[in-house]
C-alpha cells in the first residue's frame, strides 16, 4: 500500500482531505453522499480510511465540493512534517523578564516561519521572594497551573491560582506573578501571536 513521504497512506490522505473541503464548506456527510450518489455510511468509510475507492467515485465527490480531482492528490507527496517533539528535560532555556528573579523559562515549542505565531513555556518559580517582572506583548496568552499556587495579576484584576486552573488574558495589558503562596510553582505559558499578525 503506497505512503508519502512521512508514512501516511493514500487511502488516508484522500479520506482526510475529503473530510476537510466537506466541512469547510458546512456540508453534511448525508448531504454530499445523495449528490455524490454514494451511500452515507461509504462515505463515511471513504473520510476514515476504511476502503479504497475507484476514482468515478472520488471524481463526483469532487464535483460536489467544487475542486478539481487534480486538488486532491496534490500535496500529497510535498507534505513536510510539522511536528515538533522536546523531551522531558530538554526544553531550552531561555532569558525573559524574571530570569534574574530566580525564575526559569524553559521554551517548549515554538512556531516556525517568517512570522513567529506562537511560543510555549515552561516557567519555574522556586523562590518566594516577592520581587516579580511584568509582562506586556502583543498576542493572547495562556497560562496553566500545573504544580503550586499563586496569585497572578492581569492589570487591575488578580486571579487565584491552584494546579489545574488556566488563565487566558490579553498580552498587552501589564500581567504578572503577584505572590507566590505555595512554591515550587510550575505552570506552561502560552504566547499566541496569529491575531497580531492577522491586523
Amino acid at each position: 500500500m503506497r505512503q508519502n513521504k512521512n508514512g501516511m497512506k493514500l487511502e488516508q490522505y484522500i479520506g482526510i482531505q475529503i473530510k476537510k473541503y466537506r466541512q469547510e464548506q458546512g456540508l453534511k456527510l448525508a448531504e454530499v453522499a445523495q449528490i455524490a450518489d454514494i451511500s452515507q455510511g461509504m462515505l463515511s468509510k471513504i473520510e476514515n480510511a476504511q476502503v479504497s475507492t475507484s476514482l468515478e467515485t472520488l471524481s463526483r465527490l469532487c464535483e460536489v465540493l467544487g475542486i478539481p480531482l487534480s486538488t486532491l492528490f496534490s500535496q500529497y507527496d510535498q507534505q513536510a512534517s510539522q511536528a515538533m517533539l522536546v523531551k522531558q528535560g530538554e526544553g531550552m532555556e531561555v532569558v525573559r523578564r524574571g530570569t534574574d528573579k530566580g525564575h526559569t523559562y524553559h521554551l517548549l515549542t515554538h512556531s516556525r516561519g517568517p512570522h513567529k505565531n506562537f511560543e510555549a513555556y515552561l516557567v519555574s518559580m522556586d523562590d518566594a521572594s516577592e520581587e516579580f517582572p511584568t509582562f506586556a506583548h502583543p498576542g493572547t496568552e495562556m497560562l496553566y497551573m500545573i504544580e503550586g499556587e499563586i496569585l497572578y495579576r492581569h492589570g487591575d484584576e488578580v486571579f487565584h491560582l491552584q494546579p489545574g486552573d488556566c488563565l487566558t488574558l490579553e498580552g498587552e495589558i501589564p500581567h504578572g506573578p503577584e505572590k507566590l503562596i505555595q512554591v515550587p510553582i510550575r505552570l506552561i505559558s502560552m504566547v499566541n501571536y496569529s491575531t497580531y499578525h492577522d491586523e
